[in-house]
């Protein structure tokens, strides 16, 4: 199984704490995948400033392969952000390079390469994802917290959904009934500190966090995303793989950086 990254990463910057690292959902995703000796690729772009740099270094550290991660003429995107205690606030995005990036030719048939992509809404492949998927490529979709908008359109071309919600209530078992009929084979939702929930068309599962002294939540529902797929490629349960998740994620928020 070979998973790339594909679609939007950006450097995370705290200003008033002088720090900054390279990030991304499918960044975090893939850096945790290289990690778990999955082998791993990011296709994406990043422009022709200190940032940049940065990302493909860290990459290339992490061992994931970046012959597909475009550098273009400006900036490399960037979230402005802040902490809340211990809890990340987004609080601007500046997309530079990324406003404009599109999958060339070679991208596609370099991503048709590959078993398994991690993607968002951000990615700007919405349009690749039925050609991806019929051609045999499990399409990992991260909502982030985007329940009830947006989605519909998009689910039937994806495998692994995954979301983020406050609680477990009636109102979210029903939407991840829904969104699973569309098309997921399991639709996933995490919910901070009350744990995550897992719905493969027939049966809920439930699974608590393991609890941590927490520095940043930035990158806990990345890296639950990843424990949880590596778990899916070594044929574990879904219960396994939701305890995977949680184990990956505890050691991610145990940390100030997202893996």
């Amino acid at each position: 199984m070979r998973v790339a990254g594909v679609g939007f990463n950006c450097m995370d910057i705290y200003d008033n704490l002088q720090r900054y690292y390279p990030t991304g959902n499918s960044v975090d995703f893939i850096i945790h995948m290289s990690r778990f000796g999955i082998q791993s690729s990011m296709i994406s772009a990043v422009g022709t400033d200190k940032h940049g740099e940065l990302m493909i270094e860290v990459l290339r550290r992490e061992n994931v392969d970046v012959s597909h991660l475009h550098v273009e003429e400006g900036d490399t995107a960037i979230f402005k952000m802040d902490l809340n205690g211990n809890d990340r606030v987004h609080k601007e995005k500046l997309a530079g390079v990324m406003e404009n990036f599109a999958l060339t030719d070679d991208d596609i048939a370099f991503v048709l390469e590959h078993g398994m992509i991690h993607t968002n809404l951000s990615g700007n492949i919405i349009e690749w994802l039925p050609r991806f998927r019929a051609s045999g490529v499990l399409v990992v979709f991260d909502f982030t917290n985007k329940v009830n908008s947006i989605p519909e359109p998009i689910l039937p071309d994806v495998d692994y959904a995954f979301f983020s919600y406050d609680q477990d209530d009636t109102w979210i078992l029903e939407y991840m009934k829904w969104a699973q009929a569309l098309g997921p084979r399991v639709v996933v939702v995490t919910l901070g500190e009350k744990g995550s929930i897992a719905y493969d068309g027939q049966s809920f599962f439930r699974e608590g966090i393991l609890k941590v002294p927490v520095v940043n939540t930035v990158g806990a529902g990345d890296s639950f995303c990843a424990g949880f797929m590596y778990g899916v490629i070594q044929g574990r349960s879904i219960p396994d793989s939701l305890r995977i998740g949680a184990e990956t994620a505890a050691a991610v928020v145990a940390k100030f950086e997202p893996y």
